[in-house]
């Protein structure tokens, strides 16, 4: 399961496919260095996407 405090790295790892689905919520800058560090909620935040949105269909999608 996936969930908000998890980093985009982790989840990249954790769940097949995730790239695609973030990258479909207009989080294209997934292979920065930085970003990987972040948070789902850090960076839906800065993305002014809403975190519990791309959540769910992180673990919806499979």
């Amino acid at each position: 399961m996936v969930t908000k405090n998890m980093t985009i790295a982790e989840v990249l790892q954790k769940r097949p496919g995730a790239a695609e689905i973030l990258m479909s919520f207009g989080m294209g800058c997934i292979s920065c260095p930085s970003a990987l560090g972040e948070t789902i909620e850090e960076a839906a935040m800065v993305h002014g996407i809403d975190a519990d949105e791309i959540i769910k269909t992180l673990n919806d999608d499979k």
